[in-house]
């Protein structure tokens, strides 16, 4: 009766052991899970109840825009913290239709690609392949400027600051007429240039797509190889591309649309400035582009070291402000242009802030670091919607700036009142 029992104990222990062992080789060889992309959001998530009334109040204002405005569409994100707060299409694709935009459908982002092109470097310039301060011809050996003392000054630092020395807008009127990128940069020699390399600021589009050929030499990728693979995919911005065949053949596209009569009338999409992808060449949709917002924010250290953020967000050269309606009703103290981005200065606030227009699309994006705030507007037509939208929105958020603060205050003394399970 002993023996029988100890041997059936002693099984039952074998048996146990190997149980456990098996569970703990599983738990060893086990990975962490990879930190999940952001996921689009189609209902807003639950905020302060008071911010959440300066949403509402935002959307009316928006709605009233539209109507005065008469715009065919847009599409609005905000987000706050690390939520998506607010993602809503407004009005329809194409005008006179019944399609309405929704947040999968997409514009042309025009300059705002400039902002992607500085983050993607940004990631390369963290991973050591890339530095701010490298010369252009390190990566570009055919590259030149006018004189060999300009050209072996010319870094990727001037390039995103637009402080190359070139006249301002230069052979812009070539990207629109469709001309090969590498034909353009290689006229950049013919060119005298206005003011020393890294001086003044001058707005650029052929020159700031020199970026491209670098990260294609660093990298042996082309720069949408890159873009896609290093931005789109981890980010899910699955409607965004950088190219005319894409968007053209998306069946959830805005139109372009232009005044003609009086009335806002659709026209094609173009195919300028996909040539120079890097300063104006990028497609998405509202939803790629809040995701892409979560990350400017410094939710997406995976994707992209807040470090990185605050080297694109530091001024590099005063630059003017393009929208002037940033200051009509808060006076701007100064402005810049950082690393593909514009930085604009209150009395007490900054916005770091981009907007583009090419083809008929209108597009801002605007980002408040210090409240934590990100708000992006995509418009199929230019005008007071896309003008004032994201202002609109910040001269509310001041206005209700104390109450909002209360609220959260309140509840973390609460929280901290709370005893712990």
């Amino acid at each position: 009766m002993n023996i029988k029992y100890y041997i059936l104990a002693g099984v039952t222990l074998l048996v146990l052991s190997v149980f456990l062992l098996e569970r703990s080789e599983k738990t060893v060889e086990s990975k962490p899970a990879p930190l999940p992309a952001v996921a689009k959001t189609k209902t807003p998530v639950y905020v302060n109840p008071k911010f959440q009334h300066l949403l509402d109040d935002y959307e009316k204002e928006i709605e009233d825009l539209m109507r005065i405005s008469g715009i065919p569409g847009a599409a609005i994100a905000i987000v706050k913290d690390s939520n998506i707060v607010f993602l809503k299409g407004f009005g329809v694709k194409i005008a006179s239709g019944k399609d309405s935009v929704n947040e999968n459908t997409v514009f042309r982002l025009a300059s705002v690609s400039k902002c992607f092109s500085s983050f993607l470097t940004g990631m390369l310039v963290a991973d050591d392949t890339l530095n701010w301060d490298d010369p252009v011809i390190k990566y570009v050996p055919s590259f030149a400027l006018k004189t060999k003392e300009q050209t072996e000054q010319l870094t990727l630092r001037h390039v995103l600051s637009h402080t190359t020395g070139l006249p301002y807008h230069t052979y812009t009127t070539l990207v629109e007429d469709g001309t090969e990128l590498s034909v353009m940069l290689a006229k950049l020699k013919d060119v005298d240039l206005s003011n020393k390399v890294g001086v003044e600021y001058s707005y650029q589009n052929v020159v700031y797509s020199v970026i491209g050929e670098v990260i294609h030499a660093a990298t042996g990728k082309s720069f949408e190889e890159e873009m896609k693979e290093r931005v789109f995919g981890p980010l899910n911005m699955t409607d965004a591309s950088l190219d005319y065949n894409t968007i053209t053949q998306n069946v959830n596209r805005a139109w372009p649309h232009r005044i003609r009569y009086g009335k806002w009338r659709p026209t094609s999409i173009t195919n300028t400035y996909y040539n120079v992808a890097p300063a104006g060449g990028i497609n998405a949709s509202i939803s790629d582009m809040a995701n892409w917002m979560m990350a400017l924010l410094g939710n997406r250290p995976d994707v992209i070291h807040p470090e990185t953020l605050e080297q694109v967000f530091t001024p590099e050269v005063k630059a003017p402000s393009k929208n002037r309606n940033y200051g009509r009703t808060q006076r701007l103290s100064s402005s810049y242009y950082g690393l593909g981005w514009r930085i604009l200065y209150y009395p007490n606030d900054t916005l770091v802030y981009h907007g583009g227009y090419v083809n008929g699309f209108r597009s801002e994006v605007a980002i408040n670091t210090k409240e934590r705030i990100a708000v992006c507007l995509l418009a199929n037509a230019p005008g007071m919607v896309a003008d004032k939208g994201i202002p609109i929105f910040f001269n509310l958020f001041r206005a209700q700036y104390d109450s909002i603060q209360a609220y959260d205050n309140r509840q973390r003394i609460l929280l901290a009142r709370t005893p712990a399970p």
